[in-house]
Formats: structure tokens, sequence, C-alpha cells
């Protein structure tokens, strides 16, 4: 079966189904929007969601996880 609401024509959306949001960054994992923008998204002009769709590359650093955690840091510092 195929998911016909994301394969809209009249909305493109950087959806990938992977709705996590980063608590930090207050970013979705998947799409790199913010709350705010998804929960706005289909009141949109096209021009406003290719604007932030360009801005979503730019953001993937703002989820790095670190490597390692404590443990990493313990072994580091020794």
């Amino acid at each position: 079966m195929t998911d016909q609401v994301w394969k809209r024509d009249e909305i493109e959306s950087p959806c990938v189904k992977i709705c996590v949001v980063h608590p930090e960054a207050r970013l979705c994992t998947g799409c790199l929007r913010s709350i705010d923008e998804i929960g706005a998204w289909s009141r949109m002009s096209p021009e406003d969601r290719h604007r932030i769709m360009a801005e979503l590359p730019g953001r993937q650093s703002l989820i790095q996880k670190r490597r390692g955690g404590r443990a990493a840091r313990l072994k580091r510092d020794l």
C-alpha cells in the first residue's frame, strides 16, 4: 500500500517519517525542521517552504551526537 498523504504534489515536504525531536536543538532528527515549521508547513507559501528546505542541510551539525559519552571522556582524561 502506498502512503498517498506523503505523495501530494501541492505540498512538498522534507519529511522522511523519522519523527524524533532532538532535545537540545529542538529539531526533528529526520527532516531537521523545528516543531513550529512542521506545524505551519501546510499553511506556508511554496517560497517559504523552499527557503526552509534550502536551510535544512546546514542544520545537520546541530544534532550531531557525541561519540562514546562519559566512558570515552574518562578514558581520554587518563
